[in-house]
């Protein structure tokens, strides 16, 4: 592969996660309008697999890629953890705790990735990674600190637990998913984790999920739940999986910093927010984060 061609991929995955990053901010807001005043946590979770399982599958058949016998346990183990219990314990999480509690807890995801990168893959801390993950860290925790955005206060210290499960969750997925995504498709690879996160979840939230009162639903309901199961559930994975074969996880999860960032930009435009020093600050120092974390400087050692 040429130098170019490996710019262009590199390029390309960072575009990637940049949009994956902006439907997940604005996935924020929406998934905390429908759960849990329409839908229950189980119920909202069951269905986002039942609706991006099928989509997957589909465009499956444009790929016909035949998954090693021996790789089908590493796809049930990842779609524990980047499905099964990512899923359910962030929105159970967030119908519990406050968005700023959440938001947060859900920073110490990259460092987390970091440590179980080294664990895992013996993936090199570098100082200049690390100053970058701490850099975009305390940008993001400048914007949410700032409570300009929200002034409510976290309400429950489960809720709190529970999202940073799903962030510990979400770490995992993203170090022991990155061999499988070098050897298969992206799409082949999530086909099979969304599968088997379906066979579990949808017997849990059954229940609450035939007792979902569609006919009480508005519009702008409906049109939230079909943004979460295909904008957040289905581009949004391929996205993120997208980017994870060509950057590092440790990448990958760095760009969670632009959640907090995107959200202010998304009020600003629907004209409920303000714009603040803070958030210029925050915005300068999450970017500053993600370039640092993104470098991967190659050491050349020369010799006689």
């Amino acid at each position: 592969m040429t130098t170019f061609a490996l710019v262009n991929k590199t390029i390309l995955a960072h575009i990637y996660l940049f949009f994956a990053m902006f439907i997940y901010a604005m996935g924020f807001t929406i998934i905390k309008e429908v759960t849990p005043l329409h839908i229950s946590p189980a119920g909202f979770v069951a269905l986002r697999v039942l609706g991006a399982t099928p989509l997957l599958w589909i465009t499956g058949l444009f790929i016909r890629e035949k998954v090693e016998r021996k790789d089908i346990f590493k796809l049930a183990l990842l779609s524990l953890c980047g499905v099964t219990i990512n899923q359910s314990l962030f929105v159970r999480g967030m119908s519990l705790t406050s968005p700023i509690s959440g938001a947060i807890i859900m920073i110490t995801s990259p460092l987390l990735v970091l440590l179980l990168g080294n664990i895992i893959l013996k993936e090199r801390i570098t100082w200049q990674r690390l100053t970058g993950i701490l850099i975009g860290l305390g940008g993001a925790a400048l914007l949410i600190l700032s409570k300009t955005i929200s002034n409510v206060k976290s309400d429950s210290p489960l809720g709190d637990f529970y999202v940073f499960i799903n962030a510990l969750s979400w770490g995992t997925f993203l170090v022991l998913a990155k061999p499988l995504m070098k050897k298969y498709n992206t799409v082949t690879n999530l086909k099979w984790v969304f599968l088997f996160s379906t066979i579990i979840l949808v017997p849990i939230g059954f229940s609450d999920l035939i007792a979902i009162n569609w006919s009480s639903f508005d519009n702008k309901i409906i049109f939230d739940i079909l943004f979460v199961i295909i904008g957040v559930t289905f581009i949004a994975y391929l996205l993120n999986v997208f980017g994870l074969k060509v950057l590092s996880p440790t990448v990958v999860s760095a760009y969670i910093y632009l959640q907090p960032i995107m959200a202010a930009a998304i009020a600003l435009y629907l004209g409920k927010d303000e714009l603040t020093w803070e958030k210029i600050v925050s915005a300068i120092l999450i970017f500053t984060g993600v370039i640092l974390a993104s470098q991967n400087k190659k050491i050349k050692v020369t010799g006689d």
